[in-house]
Order: C-alpha cells, then structure tokens, then sequence
C-alpha cells in the first residue's frame, strides 16, 4: 500500500519545460465548435507562438471570444483538436494545465469582500505545491506593472471597472505562466491604461511567453500586435502581420462598414480609419 508521501508526489503537477522563441504553445487544428444549437466555429486553424502577441479581431459574433475559450480549454470543441505545448487538451490535468496558460476572461465577478492584494495572489494558486518562495515576488511585480499596488488593501467589490480590469490583468501576471490568454482586457481601461495593458503584452512576448488576445481596437491590434488573426462568422479571414493583412478591401468587408487604412505621418505604422460622410 502507497502512503501518503507517494500519493502527494503522484499527485503534485508538473511545471512547464522552457520554451524557445517561435515554439507553439497552443495551437487549434480543424477546429469546430457549437454552442447550443449554433455552430460558432467552423474548420479553425490558428497558431500561438513564443516570442509574439497574436490578436484576434473581428465583428461582434465573429467567434473571438469562442476561438480564445477553446484554446484555453474551457470550451470543448465539437470537432478537431486543440493542443496545449504540443499536447491535446485533454492530456494535460487542470493543475497542470494552470501552470502553462492563463486567461483573462471578459468580466471578473467575485462574491466575497476580497481584497485587491488577495485577489492578486489568487494567480499563485497554481504554484502553491510548487514555489512557494516565488509569490511575494510575483504579487508585488504583477501589482505594480498594472499600477494597482497603490490601492492593494481596498475591497474588489469597490473598485471602479477599469481599475477591476487591471487587478484581474494582475492576478494573471502573477500566475506566470508562459502562456497568456486575455479577452479583452482593454474594454474598460482609459486611454493611457489601453496603452499600459498592450505595452505589458509586448514585454511578456519579448520575455519569452505566448500571449493571445481578443481586441476591439483595430488601432491597437495594428500598433502592437506581431501577427492578427482576422475572424469572420466563425472562419479565419486572414492570419498574418497586421501590415501585411490589414487592408482596405478585406476590413470593409469584414465589418460591413467603409474603412481606410493609411500609414502613420511619421512612423509608417499602419492607421485604420472608418471612411464617415459628414
């Protein structure tokens, strides 16, 4: 009979073997979802690679925040595969899974009077059989890369939208895993705090993670963004740099509305501008 000792080792996860820039951390292959009687994703390839930030961007019902559920695992598709590090979904346990990816969902709601600090460390949870030594650390440098250490002792429940917004981003970052999954996460922030939370995306690419994220803001997409994955009911439209697929002709009629697109006066970014008839 195993004693404890052994059923405690059996039991404890994993942690993630280091990646190399370009490695894909997750990908979706033919992937097909329905939720209820509609089917929300049809025949879906999309990769995730180390080293980039890959935006997902599309109209309202394109299948965004579908696509980014079923490669983080919490939405099973009804066809084809999604792989976490190299692995389908389903060979990875939920702890494991915790240490490789973690997700931003859209709206964080909590029942009890927690603090900002607490909620924060909430993202440690997946390290606690682990690395323990490591959360203090991590909880400080989460908090004050989202500029939310100034409030850290104030109740969740009473803090605007934008600032809940930027704890939920920093709970994230405390989980440090090397794949980030956001929906949204800029959908309540002010201007400088939009900057702030894609600035984040791009150092945590350039550290080394994979970050997939749902965006709006075509703008932001184009200005941060290494690669965009354009989605259209359900199927991928065009995958590739935002300066490569961001054109004219495939947004207008993507999002059934005139645009333009034009390079920045002074840098050559690209600009994406509605086309408006005053």
């Amino acid at each position: 009979m195993e004693g404890p000792s052994v059923l405690l080792l059996r039991s404890r996860p994993v942690p993630p073997s280091p990646v190399s820039p370009g490695d894909i951390l997750a990908a979706a292959e033919a992937l097909h979802v329905r939720l209820g009687a509609r089917d929300v994703l049809h025949g879906v390839d999309v990769a995730v690679r180390a080293g980039e930030v890959l935006a997902l961007v599309g109209p309202n019902g394109a299948g965004k925040s579908t696509l980014l559920g079923a490669l983080a695992a919490d939405i099973a598709p009804a066809g084809g595969v999604v792989r976490i590090h190299g692995r389908p979904v389903s060979d990875w346990s939920a702890p494991e899974l915790a240490l490789r990816r973690a997700v931003l969902p859209q709206s964080s709601a909590l029942s009890f009077p927690f603090s900002v600090e607490e909620v924060v460390r909430m993202g440690r949870a997946p390290w606690a059989a682990l690395d323990p030594e490591d959360d203090e650390a991590a909880v400080a440098g989460a908090m004050a890369a989202t500029e939310v250490t100034a409030f850290a002792a104030r109740p969740f429940s009473a803090l605007s939208g934008g600032e809940r917004a930027r704890v939920a981003l920093a709970r994230v970052l405390a989980q440090r895993a090397p794949l980030l999954m956001l929906d949204e996460p800029t959908a309540a922030l002010d201007l400088r705090h939009q900057e702030l939370v894609l600035r984040l995306c791009r150092e945590r690419a350039r550290a080394g993670d994979a970050v997939v994220v749902v965006l709006h803001d075509l703008g932001l997409a184009a200005a941060y963004a290494h690669r965009v994955a354009v989605l259209r009911a359900g199927r991928v439209a065009a995958d590739g740099p935002p300066e490569e697929i961001f054109t004219a002709s495939l947004l207008s009629e993507v999002y059934d509305q005139p645009v333009e697109v034009l390079p920045h006066p002074r840098t050559g970014a690209v600009l994406v501008l509605p086309v408006r008839e005053w």
